[in-house]
């Protein structure tokens, strides 16, 4: 907000318009953005009725995990915290020090095409869902403690396959982008 203070009324409308749009930010991150303390973060949520990060995401999980018929919870790189099956799925992946070059500090690129395939497959309202082929772009470098949200959207469904684009962003920024052509049994 570069050093202006808005009055609490407005900065708590701001707030609620901010978090729809990014439910996954923390309040570390609207501290900053919106130049108060962490604190009067946490009291313009309560106000406003809005729960936590970590509530926020853990129940919209816990509804998303319900839906997926293709894999276990537990195959899923990544932690699932949207889902509208045969539509779309995000997901969220920190970068931890086991999956990035020691050298480096840059996350393994298979770990973004591991989050990417298993969030395809999720998305897909079938019981068995398997990768055909795929077309992958790594746009940039992932380092260490970054936060990757993938988003699949089911660009075509047909009775035994998919198309489903997944894009990996960082801060907003694209940091991957796949085509997957995904093979599905009833």
């Amino acid at each position: 907000m570069g050093g202006r203070f808005l009055p609490r009324k407005e900065r708590q409308e701001r707030l609620a318009i901010y978090l729809k749009q990014n439910p996954f930010a923390t309040d570390e991150e609207l501290a900053q953005r919106f130049n108060v303390s962490i604190p009067t973060i946490r009291l313009d949520r309560a106000a406003l009725g809005i729960p936590e990060l970590r509530k926020r995401v853990k129940h919209v999980a816990e509804e998303a995990y319900t839906q997926i018929r293709s894999m276990h919870e537990t195959e899923l790189v990544g932690e699932l915290v949207d889902l509208e099956l045969d539509k779309q799925a995000i997901s969220i992946m920190e970068v931890t020090e086991e999956m990035v070059l020691e050298k480096t500090q840059i996350l393994r690129g298979h770990y973004l095409f591991a989050q990417a395939n298993s969030l395809a497959a999720a998305v897909l309202d079938a019981d068995v869902v398997l990768t055909g082929s795929c077309r992958l772009r790594f746009k940039r470098p992932v380092y260490l403690h970054e936060k990757v949200v993938a988003k699949a959207v089911v660009k075509v469904k047909k009775i035994n396959s998919a198309l489903v684009s997944v894009y990996s962003k960082v801060d907003n920024e694209i940091v991957f982008r796949a085509q997957l052509i995904m093979l599905m049994q009833e």
